[in-house]
């Protein structure tokens, strides 16, 4: 069976106006075309939904129950015309992102919120892990969108890298504080918060202090740079953090801060990455935050932090 959207438009028609006549004005059609329709229909079906009587149309009860059925279809693809509509133009569907705890504070919240201020359909799925999740979960189709550390090459993944200069976080009332820049040897035997010994980002700090000769005091180890923030403000220790998680917390904490930031040198980097699933292509919604999201990333990369920030204090 071969039934078409024009037959059955043409055969609602007929049944609602009761005439071929009044079906082609309706559908802005010729008579011939809108009979040669229905003819068409019923030999499609092997059945007549119309005795022809003196150039009328009567209505057999075959007729009635194939409207509800035509009807059924018809709506049903009106529906998902709109449907698709509204995903083309961002207006609907689902959007699954997964980052690492840097960008939890501000960043992706930030730009989710802003991004479907004006799509009250669309629904999202926010979740923070640590790297090697956010990696796998992408690679597997999972999640649309994965903000996380560079992961190594990876085929089942398409990634947008960047290399983050990580700063200084010390109290505001610190002397060192009054520096344009902090370097390895201004923190020599000063206590540290940092990732855990092995991760890429501690090794470079403790390089860092080698290549000026300073010593390095590793006093806390954490996951991630958040909570580690809350140590430098109660002068407990100074930390080498990356500018997403500085971002985030000047702009939660805003003039209440007790922190200041500082560039560092020697230059510690933290490599991170936006990933999207290299092996089905992205829906239009997931590369429409995407976007967003490397735009936000890049202007946090090229940002200078004395000029954001105020410089010496």
């Amino acid at each position: 069976m071969n039934l078409s959207f024009r037959q059955l438009q043409a055969f609602r028609e007929v049944m609602r106006t009761g005439s071929i006549s009044e079906a082609a004005r309706t559908l802005g059609r010729t008579q011939p075309a809108v009979s040669s329709l229905i003819s068409n229909l019923e030999q499609e079906l092997g059945i007549e939904l119309f005795e022809r009587q003196r150039g009328k149309l009567i209505r057999k009860p075959e007729a009635q129950f194939f409207l509800g059925e035509a009807e059924a279809i018809l709506d049903r693809l009106a529906r998902s015309t709109r449907t698709m509509r509204e995903i083309g133009s961002l207006q609907q569907g689902r959007l699954n992102v997964a980052f690492m705890p840097a960008s939890s504070q501000v960043l992706v919240p930030q730009l989710i919120s802003e991004f479907v201020q004006d799509k009250p359909d669309v629904k999202v799925s926010l979740m923070m892990r640590g790297s090697n999740v956010i990696e796998e979960w992408v690679a597997s189709q999972q999640y649309d969108v994965g903000l996380a550390e560079t992961p190594a090459p990876n085929t089942a993944l398409f990634t947008h890298d960047f290399l983050l200069n990580c700063i200084c976080a010390l109290r505001s009332d610190d002397p060192l504080a009054r520096k344009e820049i902090i370097e390895a040897k201004d923190l020599s035997g000063k206590p540290l918060a940092t990732l855990p010994e092995m991760h890429p980002n501690c090794v470079s700090t403790r390089m860092a202090f080698e290549d000026q000769r300073a010593e390095f005091n590793q006093r806390f180890e954490l996951r991630n740079f958040l909570p580690a923030l809350k140590l430098v403000e109660d002068g407990l220790c100074y930390c080498i953090c990356d500018p997403m998680t500085a971002d985030g917390y000047l702009n939660t904490a805003r003039e209440h801060s007790s922190l200041v930031f500082r560039p560092f040198a020697p230059k510690v980097v933290l490599a991170i990455s936006i990933l999207l699933p290299s092996q089905r292509p992205a829906s239009a919604l997931a590369d429409a935050f995407a976007a967003k999201l490397i735009a936000a990333v890049t202007d946090i990369e090229k940002k200078q932090w004395g000029d954001f920030y105020g410089g010496p204090q």
